[in-house]
């Protein structure tokens, strides 16, 4: 198991979930990924596309004026 970043901060919508997209094709079942976004909407916007994709969200953490989301990867979704 991996465990991949994405940093995200200073880019809006759409551009942090595509970045996260990107990532998680490129890993596989099981892998964690985190992406760090300073968007506000990537709140909402993350865990959302990550449901569609049948990705779980593992833990959501606000600091700092930055949102950083966890995912564990699923592949077979």
């Amino acid at each position: 198991m991996s465990h991949d970043h994405v940093d995200a901060r200073r880019l809006l919508c759409p551009l942090p979930v595509i970045r996260a997209q990107d990532a998680v094709a490129k890993l596989q079942t099981g892998d964690l990924l985190t992406v760090t976004s300073t968007d506000p909407g990537a709140k909402m916007d993350i865990p959302s596309w990550s449901r569609i994709n049948g990705h779980e969200v593992i833990e959501i953490i606000e600091e700092d004026n930055e949102i950083i989301i966890t995912i564990k990867v699923n592949q077979d979704a």
